[in-house]
């Protein structure tokens, strides 16, 4: 009986073990895949091949702010090459879109042109405001390259309201609160430009 004891004991160690690995690498495989879905999307805004930094621990975190409709802290990402200043990355969010929070990515370079925009997360109504999404249409592709001087700040509207910007058949409110988050993000990179991109002592 006991050898039987010392038999299950040593199964039960060893079916112990092999959950705990198990577990360990379903973990691993878990972070990994959120950490190439969130480089995927930083990289839909900024290409990769214009910058050489590790961009994921290149960063820092802003507080809530009202420019941006954040309501919780953000982690802003930051590009570079060679160590020069590249562009950044920040997180946005249109809290008026038609049917909620629009949350958004917003890359900006250094000299303030748009490097690209996307939308992570919305609820518009489908074959509408889903338009935003590049999935259903390209709309948002035309923000890139654009500034606060191109169009002039004055312009930063859909057409509607006597802007630039195209708004939708049948939807206006989802393209003009996309409109305003990406001019506030312009707006705020311009006021604080050069802080983003110190490098702390702790970086160093």
């Amino acid at each position: 009986m006991l050898r039987v004891g010392l038999v299950l004991a040593a199964f039960a160690i060893g079916a112990t073990s092999l959950v705990v690995l198990t577990e360990n690498e379903t973990h691993d495989k878990i972070i990994e895949n959120e950490r190439q879905t969130l480089l995927n999307a930083i990289n839909a805004v900024i290409a990769k091949d214009q910058y050489n930094n590790e961009i994921l621990a290149d960063t820092v975190v802003l507080e809530a702010n009202n420019q941006l409709g954040t309501n919780e802290n953000s982690i802003v990402y930051r590009a570079r090459l060679n160590d020069e200043p590249v562009a950044v990355v920040l997180s946005a969010i249109a809290p008026n879109g038609y049917n909620g929070k629009i949350k958004l990515l917003v890359g900006i370079a250094f000299d303030g042109r748009l490097t690209g925009v996307r939308v992570i997360s919305h609820k518009e109504t489908p074959g509408l405001g889903d338009k935003i999404d590049t999935k259903k249409a390209d709309w948002i592709l035309n923000f890139k390259g654009l500034s606060l001087s191109n169009p002039n700040v004055s312009k930063w509207k859909v057409k509607k309201d006597g802007g630039e910007f195209d708004q939708f058949t049948g939807a206006t409110i989802t393209p003009r609160a996309v409109v305003t988050a990406v001019k506030n993000s312009l707006l705020y990179f311009d006021a604080h430009r050069d802080e983003l991109f110190v490098i702390s002592e702790t970086e160093k």
